[in-house]
């Protein structure tokens, strides 16, 4: 019969699936498994060493919460972990647990990658969340264009028998904000059916998007382009395509003008077997708009696209939820990523 020993543990370790990091009171990376230089796609001789908080570019877990481990004497688990290393996203859950040894504390930190399985099903459940969002916003705006239409037709029609001219003043002012209100609603619904459609090639029209925010901001804002010449010719609404990109890289030149400049890159390629609303699609066009502002604050990522979610004071919170209804329309997909001094929008169009 076998009896496991003490000197029996590390081999235990290094064969886990698991990520395991132990990490001392400073949250100094000390030991690591084959399972975590995997997942992290980095050696041991490279993590050995390395502060964690120096390592990641990015975590949406507060650092601060595994120090506190060690005081609370408490583990700690996240189903649902952002880290950024090197410029690659990691979605994981986490387990924290301190652990003494030699009368030295440690956190033992186990990290799973989030499965493919669980990405489709948040990926289906935020898409039915957004598509209830803009019923019930295109249910509360016709809602509101009827009265409006009312509204506006008294206005004119009092306009006709008042008395003293003078007064039209008033009723002109009626009908220019019924008016307004209007083309708010409008703009709120934004196209629902798709226009015509011819095989084209989305670097004209990406180069149209870029020429327009170039004239319309200072050169401290550079756009840098790097297009993949043998993406196909796709089949699409040019000017549709056009207004839902220009959406996005205005809002990335908008946030680099309040940050006083800054890069945005629009990128192509051809992705292969893109999972797009559910479903794999063999090929795809892949663009990719990133800037180096601000980033978007983390309490509005995940309502982004939902109409009148905006993080612009100055802004409607329109011009996302539009172009996500556009590509929709296409039969694609559009998501982001963001953490304070990236933020990447990626676009996914089927090329049939």
């Amino acid at each position: 019969m076998l009896i496991v020993t003490a000197a029996f543990t590390p081999v235990i370790i290094d064969n886990l699936v698991t990520a395991v990091l132990l990490l001392d009171e400073a949250l100094t990376i000390r030991f690591v498994n084959p399972a975590a230089e995997q997942l992290l796609s980095s050696s041991k001789r490279r993590l050995l060493g390395t502060v964690l908080p120096d390592l990641l570019q990015h975590s949406s877990l507060d650092l601060d919460l595994l120090s506190g481990t060690l005081q609370s004497g408490q583990g700690l688990a996240d189903s649902d972990v952002t880290f950024v290393i090197d410029g690659q996203r990691y979605l994981l859950g986490l387990n924290a647990s301190p652990i003494s040894w030699q009368k030295d504390l440690f956190v033992m930190l186990e990290l799973k990658p989030i499965d493919q399985q669980r990405r489709i099903s948040q990926e289906l459940t935020q898409l039915a969340q957004q598509q209830a969002a803009k019923e019930l916003v295109r249910g509360l705006a016709h809602e509101i264009k009827n009265p409006l239409g009312g509204l506006r037709g008294a206005a004119q029609l009092l306009e006709k028998v008042l008395p003293d001219p003078s007064y039209t003043e008033y009723t002109q002012m009626i009908i220019e904000q019924a008016d307004r209100l209007r083309n708010l609603v409008d703009r709120l619904l934004g196209p629902q059916r798709p226009g015509v459609r011819k095989v084209d090639n989305i670097h004209l029209v990406l180069e149209k998007v870029r020429q327009l925010v170039c004239l319309e901001n200072d050169s401290n804002i550079i756009i840098e382009r790097d297009y993949d010449p043998s993406l196909p010719d796709i089949e699409m609404d040019a000017e549709q395509l056009e207004q839902a990109l220009l959406n996005i890289v205005s809002n990335a030149a908008h946030a680099l003008k309040k940050q006083g400049g800054g890069a945005i890159k629009l990128k192509t390629r051809t992705a292969h077997q893109a999972l797009i609303q559910g479903k794999y699609t063999r090929t795809a066009a892949k663009i990719e708009i990133i800037d180096n502002g601000p980033g978007i604050p983390a309490e509005i990522q995940d309502t982004l696209f939902y109409p009148m979610v905006t993080g612009n004071a100055d802004g409607t919170g329109l011009g996302l939820s539009i172009s996500q209804n556009l590509i929709d329309q296409h039969n694609g997909k559009i998501e982001v990523i963001s953490w304070p001094g990236h933020t990447n929008f990626t676009i996914h169009l089927p090329i049939q």
